[in-house]
């Protein structure tokens, strides 16, 4: 059983920058698709950013080119930049053994983000 351990959220000014990483246990994670999920106050659990075992990468819109996501064998990390509080959320670890894929599966428990303006 994969289990999916996020950490670094906290609380941030605005503009200011936070590193989420996931760390995966209990099996090898190589050939996983690995992502981050937040869920905002009032809306459905969305994609962040995404990355295939192969490392190709996925972002969402209102990222922006402010947030990269990497990754390791049983790692994944967020890094955010210029923060403003509507990032304010649960951030969340997925992992799907399809590789290519994510939104099922696997899911860490969640590290909390506050933007404060």
């Amino acid at each position: 059983q994969v289990q999916l351990v996020e950490s670094g959220g906290g609380l941030v000014q605005l503009g200011g920058s936070l590193r989420l990483s996931c760390v995966g246990s209990g099996i090898s994670l190589r050939t996983y698709a690995m992502a981050w999920y937040r869920q905002t106050p009032g809306k459905q659990r969305e994609l962040v950013a995404g990355i295939t075992s192969g490392r190709t990468t996925k972002y969402a819109d209102f990222v922006k080119g402010r947030f990269t996501i990497s990754r390791g064998d049983n790692t994944a990390y967020l890094q955010m930049n210029n923060l403003n509080p509507d990032d304010t959320g649960v951030y969340y670890c997925n992992a799907d053994p399809d590789g290519s894929r994510w939104g099922y599966y696997f899911w860490g428990l969640g590290t909390q983000v506050t933007v404060s303006s």
